[in-house]
């Protein structure tokens, strides 16, 4: 069994089919209840089967944004088991069932509730079953259908991207393309027109229009100008049912502006300028401004400003401000009112980026006449040149001419100048000037030694306005005249070897024993310096010792004329030389040179001057030097031997063996200083009843007799001397007036009853010991000290 829109099969249900037909004509929505018919695929035949299930059904349909009072009906329900005396119970569940859309459970007519949006919800599924009213019992599987919301119009398109701003460039094409608008409309574009938009212009025209299928906007008019017009506000509608009447619209604005082309030249506001200019104006200052507009804007107005023609293009330059767009005109040289009194430029302005799709505008530049008036100015005085350099001599009187300088005054007017000096306050003034003509003389007796240039400023005034300076620097160089004769060029320190060899006066000039080299220097210039001659004094007697050769490049040679040289019979040796220089007229010196006479290696080295020279001087001889070294080494040998004699002979630590133990001496622990001569001694360990009775000091020998050795032992075996300590080791923790006395810490006794027998050293000296001890000088210097004590030791025993 199924349920079709369009025809009913079974002969029953004719009437009821018609019924229904009617009805979900008139509603939108159909059902049909057939009971041995399937509906099949367009194409396929019908084929008859045996029934299933006795109703079934496909979909409703129900129109979106119903207003009425009522429900709105949708369609009806039928079982074939339902025989009208209402058993059969219809139930209705599914996407909304029960809020949206509620059924009749006993007619199965099926209404809507509420208003539906298709732009919400399309469609709703829903589930359908008849059930036996007594028994609850299903007469019908369920079953599935839908219920689809049918489309009206009433939703308007929309612009979702508006408002668009969007930019054109001036002077193009008709037709040109400027932006794409997009409406969307919600309603279903599969039923009717209500999704059919349609554009169209409402402000903007003649200058722009839309296509009306794809929203495309366009240019409508040729050469649009912005600077005739830059910005449009244009509006488009969008409106569906394909435009019809009823059908609902939407809006936006298209905010379009005309970007800038370079379509025109730059203009000057005027053809003739005038520019005063002061002829004080300095070199390379800007004295003026010119401008040419240009309707463009950013770089489509940028231009360079140039000087092309004119009598002033060598006094002048332009160049052009980037962020002004100016022309700044700049002084190249300086102006003189008094021989040119104006000047005439002629300045263009020109684009540099040129678009050649306008260059039929014409050429894209201008030019302007600019007349440049020089002003006079009351102009401080000119020197007749920009610097001065004078000479003077060394050593001139007071008053000398040095030079003279020369200032005028460059005004018409032509006065009077007064010069003077321009002195800082730390300057020497050496010289001054004369006031009116300008001459400056020395006012101090000049050396060229201490200072050789000056520079001075000097400065010009007009009388009629001081206020008016200039100023000149002017360089005086002091010239050299020779008034220093040369000197040594330092303190030589000249010394012979007592082996030298003598010069021949056969052989003078090859075989030259030259012992030392000597140079000069002179203060003055090198023209009153160098060349030094040098020679010995002619006045004096000839040198027997030394000669001087002059080497002719400015030193000097000294050298030897004698076989050999002794300390002993002289030891200095002087040399009076004369050096003279090459300055008009040549100026001479004398200084004396001092050799010495020293020992010397076989090299040639110098081995020893002063203290064999001192000896020397005292008159003692090699011989009387080794007699007093002799003298000096006997008795360096008597002091040795009386102190090894002394030693030798010096009273042993240990006086004997038997009082061995009572002298030995701890000397890692503190005692109680050099005031502690009763000091505890071992005895009163070894007899503690005696301790206070028998004390001996440790710096004198005790005269006491020592106790034989099996009496001490049976002494101490009757005294519990653990306890003897014990008790004074208390009175010493308990009295803080007790110093720590070395006795309190020495200790000779082992203890009782010991197994093993006493293992400490102090009881060997009451017992002959056939120690060897030798080997403990071959311990190293560490163990000297320990071998010499026990080698002592020995050696008394021995004796």
């Amino acid at each position: 069994m199924k349920i079709t829109s369009t025809s009913c099969i079974c002969p029953v249900l004719v009437c009821l089919c018609f019924v229904q037909r009617c009805h979900g004509t008139a509603h939108h929505g159909s059902i049909k209840v057939t009971r041995n018919q399937t509906k099949h695929i367009e194409g396929e035949t019908e084929v008859h089967h045996r029934p299933k299930r006795g109703w079934v059904w496909n979909q409703f349909f129900v129109l979106e944004e119903h207003m009425g009072p009522d429900p709105q009906y949708v369609g009806k329900l039928h079982s074939n088991s339902d025989k009208g005396d209402g058993s059969v119970k219809y139930i209705l569940t599914g996407e909304g069932a029960g809020t949206i859309f509620i059924i009749d459970d006993t007619t199965g007519d099926i209404h809507s509730t509420k208003s539906l949006d298709r732009e919400q919800k399309t469609h709703y599924v829903l589930h359908a079953q008849a059930i036996d009213r007594r028994t609850n019992k299903p007469l019908e599987p369920e079953s599935e259908f839908i219920i689809k919301v049918q489309d009206i119009n009433d939703n308007a398109p929309k612009f979702t991207d508006g408002p668009y701003i969007v930019t054109v460039p001036e002077m193009s094409d008709m037709g040109t393309s400027v932006l794409q608008v997009t409406a969307t409309d919600a309603d279903d574009p599969t039923y009717g027109n209500s999704a059919r938009v349609v554009y169209s212009i409402l402000q903007g025209q003649p200058y722009f229009s839309v296509d009306p299928k794809t929203g495309v906007i366009r240019t409508a008019l040729h050469n649009m100008d912005r600077e005739a017009r830059e910005h449009y506000s244009v509006v488009i509608q969008a409106k569906d049912m394909a435009g019809q009447v009823g059908g609902l619209s939407g809006s936006t604005t298209v905010n379009i502006t005309l970007t800038d082309v370079n379509d025109n030249p730059p203009r000057f506001p005027q053809k003739h300028y005038q520019l005063y200019v002061p002829e004080s104006a300095q070199v390379g200052s800007a004295v003026g401004k010119i401008k040419a507009n240009d309707a463009d804007t950013g770089s489509n107005a940028d231009m360079t400003y140039s000087i092309i023609n004119g009598d002033g293009i060598g006094i002048f330059s332009i160049s052009t401000d980037k962020e002004t767009r100016e022309g700044i005109l700049s002084l190249k040289k300086p102006l003189n009112y008094e021989k040119k009194k104006s000047y005439t430029l002629t300045i263009e302005g020109a684009n540099t980026h040129l678009d050649f799709r306008f260059s039929h505008l014409g050429p894209f530049k201008d030019a302007t006449m600019l007349k440049i008036i020089v002003g006079d100015v009351d102009e401080p005085p000119l020197f007749s040149m920009p610097s001065y350099v004078m000479e003077v001599y060394e050593n001139a009187k007071i008053g000398t001419v040095v030079g003279t300088v020369l200032a005028q005054d460059p005004d018409s007017d032509n006065s009077l100048v007064r010069y003077f000096i321009d002195y800082s306050a730390e300057d020497d003034r050496c010289f001054n000037i004369d006031v009116n003509t300008g001459t400056i003389r020395t006012t101090k007796v000049l050396d060229r030694e201490e200072t050789s240039w000056y520079n001075i400023t000097v400065a010009a005034s007009e009388n009629d306005n001081p206020g008016l300076l200039s100023h000149v620097t002017v360089g005086i160089r002091v010239l050299d005249v020779n008034d220093n004769p040369p000197e040594l060029a330092r303190e030589y320190d000249i010394v012979v070897c007592e082996n030298s060899k003598p010069v021949s006066n056969l052989v003078f000039a090859f075989s030259l024993q030259v012992i030392h080299t000597i140079s000069a220097t002179d203060k003055d210039d090198f023209a009153n310096g160098p060349r030094f001659n040098f020679f010995l004094d002619e006045h004096l007697s000839i040198n027997p010792n030394f000669t001087l050769k002059d080497n002719e490049d400015n030193t000097a040679s000294i050298l030897t004329r004698r076989r050999r040289f002794s300390r002993t019979i002289q030891d200095v040796y002087y040399l009076p030389i004369m050096i003279s220089d090459g300055g008009i007229p040549s100026l001479s010196s004398s200084s004396t040179l001092t050799v010495r006479v020293c020992a010397c290696e076989r090299d040639g080295r110098v081995r020893t001057c002063h203290a064999e020279a001192f000896l020397s001087s005292a008159g003692l001889s090699t011989g009387a030097l080794i007699a007093i070294l002799l003298c000096v080494v006997i008795l360096l040998a008597i002091v040795v031997l009386f102190i090894t004699l002394r030693r030798s002979k010096k009273e042993p630590l240990i006086i004997s063996e038997e009082d061995v133990r009572e002298n030995v001496v701890t000397y890692d622990d503190e005692g109680g200083g050099e005031e502690d001569t009763e000091a505890f001694d071992i005895t009163a360990l070894r007899n503690p009843s005696a301790a206070e009775e028998l004390k001996y000091r440790r710096d004198i020998r005790p005269e006491v007799k020592l106790t034989p050795r099996h009496q001490t032992l049976s002494t101490l075996e009757s005294i519990d001397v653990q306890e003897f300590i014990r008790q004074k080791l208390a009175e010493a923790d308990l009295d803080p007036s007790v110093p720590p006395y070395d006795s309190l810490q020495t200790y000779a006794y082992e203890g009782q009853r010991s197994e093993a027998g006493s293992i400490s050293s102090l009881d060997s000296a009451t017992t002959q010991s056939d120690q060897d001890y030798h080997y403990l000088g071959e311990w190293g210097p560490e163990f000297k000290k320990l071998a010499e004590l026990y080698g002592e030791i020995e050696s008394e025993r021995t004796t």
